[in-house]
Order: structure tokens, then C-alpha cells, then sequence
């Protein structure tokens, strides 16, 4: 088994592919989530080793659900996503608890692991 995963996303088109994505990469996805709150309630539950967490969310946008997430002391890694590019978020994107980001549009799983590996 590899890397268990917890996937956020207020789409669940995304949420399928990216699960196929990870899935087909070795990676175990232990839950989803459509919305901030139900993100820090499956986190919590399922203490993944990464959450996949798209910063655009109803509710608690993506920020502030790494914020209590790291917060709470939760080990999990946290990599944001968004279609969004990472300079429309500027120094949010640094100042957040979050390990690294990624487009959707280049979510793989070699391009996961390689964030992973170049910021650990």
C-alpha cells in the first residue's frame, strides 16, 4: 500500500479522477470530502498521511482548513490544489501550514510524489 490519502474537493467529477489519478499511482484513498467542515471531521476520523485539499471550498475555503488542521496538530501533509494558478494566491500560498501546491491541470501521481520528495 502506498502514501493514504484523504481527497477535498466541492466537485465530485474532481474528486473521482484525481481518486482514479492517485489510485492507479499506488497511493490508498482513505476518504473524500465536498466542503471545509467535513474536511477537518474526515481528516480527524481517518488521520490520513496527505490531504489533497482544494483551496476554493464552500464555507471554510482551503486555507482555513489547513490552518485547523495544523491548529489541531494533525500529521497529515496538506498539498493545495486549485484550476486557479499559485500566483493568483501570492504570499497566502506561503504563509499557509500546507507542504506544497499543484494546478489541477497537472495532478498526477508522479507529480504528487515529486512535491512530496522535493519538500520533505
Amino acid at each position: 500500500m502506498g502514501p493514504t490519502v484523504v481527497i477535498v474537493d466541492d466537485h465530485a467529477g474532481f474528486r473521482s479522477m484525481a481518486r482514479r489519478l492517485l489510485e492507479d499511482a499506488g497511493f490508498d484513498v482513505l476518504g473524500e470530502a465536498g466542503d471545509g467542515a467535513s474536511a477537518v471531521a474526515v481528516v480527524n476520523a481517518l488521520s490520513p498521511q496527505l490531504v489533497l485539499l482544494d483551496i476554493q471550498l464552500p464555507g471554510m475555503d482551503g486555507f482555513a482548513v489547513a490552518d485547523a488542521l495544523s491548529a489541531a496538530g494533525s500529521p497529515s501533509v496538506i498539498v493545495l490544489v486549485s484550476s486557479r494558478s499559485a500566483a493568483d494566491y501570492g504570499l497566502r500560498l506561503a504563509r499557509s501550514p500546507a507542504r506544497g501546491f499543484l494546478a489541477k491541470a497537472d495532478l498526477s501521481g508522479p507529480s504528487l510524489t515529486q512535491l512530496l520528495e522535493a519538500t520533505a
